[in-house]
């Protein structure tokens, strides 16, 4: 009798650790890896994040509508890694000043805006909210409408002169954010 109880718990427990090991090593494939560059003037601008697919989820909405991304709550800007956005020179990123250097970026969407924060908290995996206390800046940038349903989140970095214009788009949602040398 302990064989098979201790049988039948091998096999669970086998199968639940086969499960997780799969899930984990395709996870990039369901939402792949971007890296994305942009420079105007001497600014180089550089984002790392994932891409995942709308798959006829609602994106952003209620909670208790299921949501995937809840309004007033901490979204890493992608999936898997934490989103990180480089910057060779000093900018605004919105409206405020930020030195040089590389920074994790999460946003908080809603209806009307979306609060994006640039924090110091680099390499992490963006799943766990960061530590708030290394919070740099935050921004409210306008939501607008796209022109069509966006399938896979993007980021898009489009350059003029000496600055950048940042686009994230998914679903029917973009968010555009100014980058300017200072």
């Amino acid at each position: 009798m302990k064989k098979k109880v201790f049988l039948g718990f091998l096999i669970f427990f086998v199968v639940v650790v086969g499960y997780m090991a799969y899930s984990v090593l395709t996870t990039r494939s369901h939402s792949p890896f971007e890296e994305i560059k942009v420079s105007a003037g001497d600014l180089s601008v550089s984002v790392t994040y994932c891409k995942p697919y709308k798959k006829d989820r609602l994106i952003f909405g209620q909670e208790a509508d299921g949501a995937l991304v809840p309004y007033g709550k901490y979204w890493r800007l992608g999936a898997n890694d934490a989103t990180e956005i480089t910057f060779s020179r000093p900018v605004t990123f919105g409206g405020q000043s930020v030195d040089a250097g590389g920074y994790r970026m999460y946003a908080v969407p809603d209806v009307n805006s979306w609060k994006i924060t640039l924090n110091s908290q680099l390499g992490e995996f963006g799943y766990f909210e960061p530590d708030y206390n290394l919070d740099v800046i935050s921004i409210n940038a306008p939501t607008g409408s796209t022109n069509e349903v966006v399938e896979q989140f993007s980021i898009q970095l489009s350059s003029s002169g000496s600055s950048v214009n940042m686009t994230f788009a998914w679903d029917d949602t973009q968010v555009v954010v100014p980058i300017v040398v200072q």
